[in-house]
């Protein structure tokens, strides 16, 4: 062999090495990890050690400081499953120095996150404090939007109403026929061997098809009482206008209108594995997915969320007063300005907005990309114009052009680095109120990294 003449660092990939004895030397002093841990010091966790003041018995917890930090780091990461978690604490120096060397499995990580979920969920208002203390928010002006989050559980795992009945009829059958079977296998057998087979040893495809009977059952009394709920809210609001009609006696305008049914549409479903979620379309791919519409405020200053909401809507109309209402809520202000798609338009919510003394900018139609926006036309405002022309009108004028153009900048990019940059695209927990909470649990960690990106400093005690 040639004798080589270039030089190469040593590489000796059998050489035992020893990590620094002090932890603190693993990973570099301005990494997230130490950030995240000197966050969760500033933190009002007193919700999460009270559920731990009456326990005695048994091996001590896990530290609740050192897991909320690890939780939070996980979510900063876009790794909310415990089993991934889990494995990180072992194979990724972050994860160990949060945990400092300790390995919690991922059925008290998962415990705990279910356990202190809604405290972990309230942490929001914590870190928007910060934000707001570090001069990143502002509310000067901020901007709504939804997106659409997939649930935990497939949308194969959904029936319409319609199909309940016909596969009650035919798993009904289905079970009569085996119930004939087995008592004349029964009977051949007693026959034979004498009596004596236990009833409970019922064959398992037949107690496979009660069980999905019951469930069918229950998901289809959850449609009709929902529907009722429904058709009750309407006959009621109903009235109301026709109180007020009568009140102001002003005459009603067209035909009046028809009781609302009781009876589910046929085309209403029930998922049988997170049954508050619902069919959603992804606006992205135009795909249908079993979902929630997740919601945010976002500020202008620097992107951060200052509002939450997840609702099980399809469309944005009647999102905004929660919206603008949790916003208020969190920092005990009220925005100067908001702008909003088309997808929020409705009357209602323009006079909601003006109602705030909320500088409102609502898109009234959507607007191919190419397409330029004309200037508003001059002279005063015809009396005469609709709320929806006088929006339009605004949004044509200089200020609401520079304005509604902001929107997109304002909101949009917090998706990209919520669904690709971190990888959030599906719950990790089922139901309304956890999925709520879980959303706020992502929001807040979104908050963490603006806060870290911007050079913030933890004061130490």
């Amino acid at each position: 062999m040639k004798k080589m003449f270039s030089r190469f660092k040593p590489y000796c990939p059998d050489q035992i090495l020893l990590l620094p004895p002090d932890m603190k030397e693993w990973l570099p002093e301005d990494d997230l990890a130490y950030f995240i841990m000197d966050v969760t010091e500033e933190l009002d966790l007193s919700a999460i050690y009270r559920r731990y003041s009456s326990c005695r018995k048994g091996q001590p917890p896990f530290n609740p400081r050192m897991m909320t930090s690890l939780l939070l780091y996980a979510y900063c990461m876009g790794v909310p499953s415990s089993r991934k978690i889990e494995r990180a604490t072992y194979n990724q120096i972050p994860f160990r120095v949060i945990t400092a060397d300790q390995h919690p499995d991922h059925d008290t990580i998962a415990d705990f996150r279910k356990k202190h979920l809604k405290a972990l969920a309230g942490l929001f208002a914590n870190v928007l404090q910060l934000c707001q203390a570090a001069g990143l928010v502002k509310l000067g002006h901020i901007s709504l939007d939804g997106t659409k989050v997939k649930a935990n559980a497939s949308k194969h795992k959904a029936m319409s109403y319609d199909r309940m009945d016909k596969t009650i009829q035919q798993l009904e059958a289905e079970v009569k026929q085996l119930l004939e079977e087995a008592q004349t296998v029964d009977d051949d057998e007693d026959a034979r061997y004498g009596k004596g087979k236990r009833i409970e040893e019922l064959p398992e495809d037949l107690r496979r098809r009660q069980d999905r009977i019951s469930k069918i059952k229950e998901a289809k009394k959850a449609l009709e009482d929902q529907a009722k709920a429904k058709a009750q809210a309407k006959r009621q609001s109903l009235r109301e206008k026709e109180a007020t009609l009568e009140k102001e006696g002003k005459p009603r305008k067209g035909k009046k209108a028809k009781s609302p049914s009781e009876e589910p549409a046929a085309k209403a479903q029930r998922n049988f594995t997170d049954p508050e979620s619902r069919i959603m379309k992804d606006g992205a791919t135009k795909s249908f997915e079993q979902g929630y519409n997740c919601q945010i405020a976002s500020d202008e200053q620097a992107q951060v969320i200052v509002g939450t909401h997840v609702t099980q809507e399809t469309n944005d109309k009647q999102q905004v007063k929660p919206l603008i209402e949790d916003v208020k809520k969190r920092t005990g202000q009220t925005p100067k300005m908001a702008s909003l798609d088309a997808g929020y338009y409705s009357d209602e919510n323009v006079a909601y907005l003006e109602s705030e003394e909320i500088d409102g900018y609502v898109a009234t139609g959507r607007q191919k990309h190419s397409e330029k926006i004309p200037a508003a036309p001059r002279g005063r405002i015809p009396k005469n114009a609709t709320t929806k022309e006088k929006m339009a009108r605004k949004l044509r004028t200089l200020k609401g052009r520079a304005t509604y153009a902001k929107r997109k900048q304002i909101v949009e990019p917090v998706f990209g680095q919520i669904k690709e940059a971190r990888g959030f695209r599906r719950f990790s927990l089922r139901c309304l109120d956890n999925v709520t909470s879980e959303w706020d649990l992502v929001c807040l960690t979104h908050n963490l990294l603006k806060l870290f990106r911007s050079g913030y400093q933890v004061r130490r005690a």
